[in-house]
């Protein structure tokens, strides 16, 4: 949504143009197909830096490669290169005129002493007109926003110690990792350089999220619906052995697509570390549930390729993804199931992830499952973001806000939790059901 809002921008400043957009290299190819899709202008003179220049562009825009050797030029209406090329380029990106920057995903320069903060901050600075977007600016603490309020307003928010030792008191990991007076903050950057538009304000008719802690272990009152919906499923495959027309089979494939929808075969997995990802992957081959994978090794070609599989594709049912590479910038909302395997101590990484499904063109609610177990490390997490969360909260949002949970679910795990075995199973089986052979000559 900020996309096109940036492009709007944009386009009421023409005479300001060239444009250079810095963005996570994952969406370097998402920002040219919206600007060529909502802007009148040649795909040749929308520009992208892409490290390696392989693959298909038909819809002919001018690529060039970072690993070019010599001078690489920057002539495009709209250059795109993302954060990890900056300060490869950063000589050249002093040196060119652009007086309009876009920086997307701009908690990206949370940390001051990251390269590329450090190559990007003059660049962003230097510019006439500086948009930064983030639906996160800060995911775990206020010193996060330091560096973006600096790009764009440095004479408000002075050096990093004053800002720090007003905004930043009573952590425990490090000078500045705390949390004060959020509200005068918050009031600041209202004051100052933020525009803060809220989901629930501006997408007033998108589903509802629910999250839940599930312990794997569901009572059987908590499986009737499920096993009823099953139950409807076994009914309709006997219907459509018995039908006898191809009318018949049409119309009960339909309302198998339907029910199959609504028991939420489709879903998201979320997890951290690699191995995790490599099980569940995995796991998921071995029981023959169509899947798709997205994680830091995964190219940013292939990444909407994969999308697109899951969002059209009936067998492609699930989508085992990195809470990090996963959760920025891709759409899901196919899905409304999306289960967290493991928790991240980043809270704006979770919810981010979680907005892979619950974003626009959702049409219904998404359910989200915290998968813990008592008496783990998991406890400790949980607690640590809920903290988080309440900052941020205050400070971008003027109001805590927590991770809310369903008050029904139950309060305390088994002793022992179980495995995605049995839920996979189903899934399985509903794959048995779409992918029957179709009748090819109706039986009279």
């Amino acid at each position: 949504m900020w996309v096109l809002q940036a492009i709007a921008v944009s386009a009421c400043i023409r005479d300001s143009w060239p444009v250079l957009i810095l963005t996570p290299s994952s969406l370097r190819l998402h920002w040219a197909s919206t600007i060529q899709q909502w802007l009148n202008i040649p795909p040749s003179d929308i520009l992208v830096v892409l490290s390696q220049c392989g693959g298909s562009n038909r819809a002919g825009y001018t690529i060039v490669s970072s690993s070019t050797k010599g001078c690489i030029r920057l002539d495009g209406l709209f250059n795109i290169i993302s954060y990890d090329v900056v300060p490869k380029l950063q000589n050249l990106l002093m040196a060119s005129e652009f007086k309009v920057v876009i920086a997307d995903e701009s908690h990206f320069l949370k940390n001051a002493q990251a390269k590329r903060t450090t190559a990007s901050l003059p660049v962003i600075k230097k510019a006439k007109y500086a948009i930064l977007l983030s639906g996160t600016p800060a995911l775990s603490r206020p010193i996060e926003l330091f560096k973006q309020l600096e790009a764009l307003y440095p004479d408000v928010y002075k050096n990093v110690h004053e800002y720090g030792n007003r905004y930043c008191k009573g952590g425990i990991f490090g000078i500045y990792q705390g949390a004060s007076n959020h509200e005068e903050l918050h009031n600041l950057m209202k004051a100052t350089v933020m525009i803060r538009r809220l989901k629930k304000d501006v997408l007033t008719e998108l589903p509802v999220k629910r999250r839940q802690q599930v312990f794997l272990e569901l009572a059987e009152k908590d499986m009737k619906q499920i096993n009823a919906l099953f139950h409807e499923l076994e009914v309709v495959k006997g219907k459509i052995k018995a039908c006898q027309s191809k009318e018949e089979v049409d119309s009960l494939k339909f309302n198998q697509k339907n029910l199959i929808n609504k028991a939420g075969c489709k879903f998201l997995i979320f997890a951290h570390h690699q191995p995790m990802i490599d099980s569940i992957y995995q796991f998921l081959l071995k029981k023959k549930v169509g899947c798709i994978r997205i994680d830091g090794g995964t190219p940013a070609a292939s990444r909407q390729a994969l999308v697109t599989d899951f969002q059209e594709k009936d067998a492609t049912r699930a989508a085992v993804l990195s809470i990090k590479a996963g959760g920025v910038g891709l759409t899901l909302t196919a899905a409304s199931t999306v289960i967290f395997a493991e928790l991240s101590w980043t809270p704006g990484d979770l919810i981010q992830a979680e907005d892979r499904a619950h974003r626009i063109g959702q049409v219904s609610a998404v359910n989200i499952y915290y998968l813990l177990a008592n008496d783990t490390v998991d406890d400790i997490i949980w607690d640590v973001v809920q903290s988080k969360l309440e900052n941020l909260g205050q400070m971008l949002d003027g109001h805590e806000k927590t991770l809310e949970v369903s008050s029904s679910q139950t309060s305390s795990s088994p002793a022992k939790q179980k495995t995605l075995d049995s839920y996979l199973k189903r899934c399985s089986n509903m794959d048995d059901l779409e992918h029957q052979p179709k009748l090819k000559h109706p039986r009279h």
